[in-house]
């Protein structure tokens, strides 16, 4: 006897099939982002024990920054960082005077003082000149990177030696220090860029953006990058001896202060590539980095804080979460991705529990 398939269930399949490759797709280009995040804030705990909650902060920074120079305008970014770099210099300046090393300490003063400024100067060059994305883009990745090693210094240097709770509260007071910068510089008003690539194409039935897949294969690439630099390369393998033993590290003659700027010059790139990426699917306003960042930071403890490739595993776990939550409880889907966090850290609590016995 013939049989006979219902059609209808047949279109249900299919558009099944479709929502759930679709929620796939973008619950792993929101993982990538996420995995950028939580391998910065990895960085950046490792080498200095701070867990930077203005990571989302050169997210946003970077977005609008971007926003800004494709419309000829000069992003308020350009005044902070320059205005940072020139107080930075000017402490360090009097310090080598206090410690009567004053014209060594004005040399290094101004060495440090000379990319932050060349960086703005780029900045307000692309920002007066219709040029092409490319360069757009460049100047805003130099100009956020170099925001990274002048904050080290301004907030972090000078206590270095703090606890973690005393650095974490820190933390906290830079991200609305930088929160009520954005909106000074910015205003409510979000920022949208057009796509680094605007084409899309089709993948096993789904419609795929290309912007999609070049933050796909851009986090690849990022964690490659990382990973080789940090076994490969001599400021790697000094990063990594700073993070594991830094008494020893300084006993070495590897400079605690230039791991820290190293670190934190890593972190402001990789946020102001997610920025850039972020800027061609989405609109940022000045307090979107925020949550951006806080999700990296759950990727970042999924990978307890220490692990590379469990922290972008963990982004990924994260992304795909969000996304199909997104779809059957819109409603509740930051109160489920928040809620990953329970279960790990009361895990590590008693995997501890247990080894101190």
């Amino acid at each position: 006897m013939k049989q006979f398939t219902c059609p209808r269930r047949d279109v249900e399949i299919a558009v099944n099939a479709y929502v759930a490759g679709y929620l796939v797709q973008d619950g792993i280009a929101n993982g990538a982002i996420y995995a950028l995040l939580a391998l910065a804030l990895v960085v950046v705990f490792n080498v200095t024990r701070v867990i930077l909650i203005a990571q989302g902060e050169f997210v946003s920074y970077a977005a609008l920054t971007y926003a800004f120079l494709q419309e000829g305008h000069v992003p308020g970014t350009v005044a902070l960082v320059a205005t940072l770099a020139l107080v930075s210099c000017l402490i360090d300046s009097i310090l080598g005077l206090i410690r009567r090393d004053g014209r060594r300490a004005v040399i290094r003063a101004l060495i440090r003082l000379a990319p932050p400024l060349l960086a703005s100067a780029f900045a307000l060059f692309v920002a007066h000149m219709q040029l092409p994305p490319i360069i757009d883009i460049a100047a805003t990745l130099v100009l956020i990177a170099s925001l990274g090693p002048v904050l080290y210094r301004l907030v972090y240097r000078p206590i270095a030696a703090a606890s973690v709770l005393v650095l974490l509260i820190v933390s906290v007071a830079l991200h609305l220090a930088l929160l009520g910068m954005g909106l000074y510089f910015f205003g409510p008003q979000g920022g949208r860029s057009a796509p680094v690539v605007n084409l899309a194409f089709s993948f096993a039935g789904v419609p795929v953006q290309a912007q999609t897949a070049i933050i796909i294969v851009v986090t690849s690439a990022l964690i490659l990058l990382l990973f080789i630099a940090s076994n490969r390369t001599l400021y790697g393998k000094a990063l990594r001896a700073a993070a594991i033993n830094p008494v020893g590290a300084r006993l070495m003659g590897i400079s605690a202060s230039l791991s820290g700027e190293i670190a934190f010059a890593i972190a402001a790139t990789i946020g102001a590539i997610c920025g850039v990426l972020v800027s061609g699917v989405a609109t940022v306003y000045y307090d979107t980095g925020f949550l951006l960042g806080l999700k990296g930071f759950v990727a970042a403890i999924l990978g307890a804080l220490a692990s590379f490739p469990l922290a972008a595993v963990g982004a990924i776990v994260l992304g795909l979460f969000e996304s199909f939550s997104s779809f059957f409880a819109s409603a509740f889907k930051e109160v489920i991705v928040f809620s990953l966090i329970i279960p790990i850290l009361v895990w590590r609590s008693l995997r501890k529990s247990e080894s101190e016995e």
